[in-house]
């Protein structure tokens, strides 16, 4: 009797090379999902969208292998990665806070729910290491970014054709300096400072309704500077766990600088994410403001 040895056709051994290294991407809403996805693919890796229900775009995820899950599902989330052979994961996209009645509980999720409230207790970046340690737990591994999309970071330099002036300059540093002074307090990611003053720190309201609280007080004449004077700065604050919750700006952002007044916006390089590049950058010429990338000690 002769046995037949069946040896798998090149095609099949490729997609199984290449189901093995895929990356799951944990992901939330806006743009910022779709262009990680595209940068793992172009690197010859597989993504595998693992959309938050609620949060997540589906014109964005459904573009991509892909599976919807819960808030609190860290079960599916786990048992679905190990079948499709994820052993790294991604977390983009925007979500926020949810109250505790929103969290859908699997068993995982139970059994972790002491540590969840603990962390719960803390700001954002303590609730984010929280769960990524109970997702590294389960065997997936958390990396960052900059592993998979180092091009969706801004670079260091002026990007846009207007010129910061030296008294930007002190306004931009200003403002990294109050970032990293509430970085303790796990506070925020963004202010805006004009003339050396200090007009507002993000909350919990994000970096948009910030700016337009910036455009109502200068209605009401509660902001003095003049318009085209003042910054939004956006850095990461300091000690933050770089692998989630970078601050990002896009088209949007620079349309409600110039609805604020002010005269341009400074991020830290290699570490703000940024959406249509291109488009941001022909928003800020078409609006006269100035855009840098900056290293945190300030110098663009």
């Amino acid at each position: 009797m002769t046995t037949v040895t069946m040896r798998p056709d090149a095609a099949n051994m490729a997609d199984v090379a290449q189901r093995m290294d895929s990356v799951a991407i944990i992901c939330g809403g806006g743009s910022f999902p779709a262009a990680v996805a595209e940068a793992i693919s172009r690197s010859g890796r597989r993504p595998v969208m693992f959309g938050i229900k609620g949060w997540a775009d589906r014109n964005v995820v459904e573009q991509h292998q892909h599976h919807w899950v819960a808030l609190g599902q860290v079960g599916r989330l786990m048992r679905l990665a190990r079948r499709e052979g994820c052993r790294e994961a991604i977390f983009i996209g925007a979500v926020l806070r949810p109250p505790l009645t929103r969290i859908r509980l699997d068993w995982p999720t139970i059994r972790a729910m002491p540590r969840i409230l603990r962390a719960f207790r803390g700001g954002d970046d303590q609730l984010l290491k929280g769960l990524t340690a109970i997702i590294e737990e389960g065997g997936l591994t958390i990396i960052g970014l900059d592993a998979v999309a180092p091009e969706i970071f801004v670079p260091k330099g002026v990007l846009a054709r207007r010129l910061p002036t030296e008294g930007d300059k002190g306004d931009i540093a200003r403002a990294i300096q109050v970032i990293a002074a509430l970085g303790p307090f796990d506070v925020g990611q963004a202010a805006v400072v004009a003339d050396n003053h200090v007009l507002a720190v993000e909350g919990v309201e994000g970096t948009d309704n910030m700016l337009a609280r910036i455009a109502e007080m200068r209605r009401q004449r509660r902001v003095t500077a003049p318009v085209g004077t003042g910054v939004l700065v956006k850095s990461p604050k300091p000690g933050q766990d770089r692998r989630f919750d970078l601050p990002a700006i896009g088209p949007q952002t620079i349309e409600n600088v110039a609805r604020a007044g002010l005269a341009g916006v400074a991020v830290t390089a290699g570490s703000t994410l940024i959406a249509a590049p291109m488009d941001v950058i022909r928003a800020a010429d078409r609006a006269n403001i100035f855009l840098v990338g900056v290293s945190e000690v300030a110098s663009p």
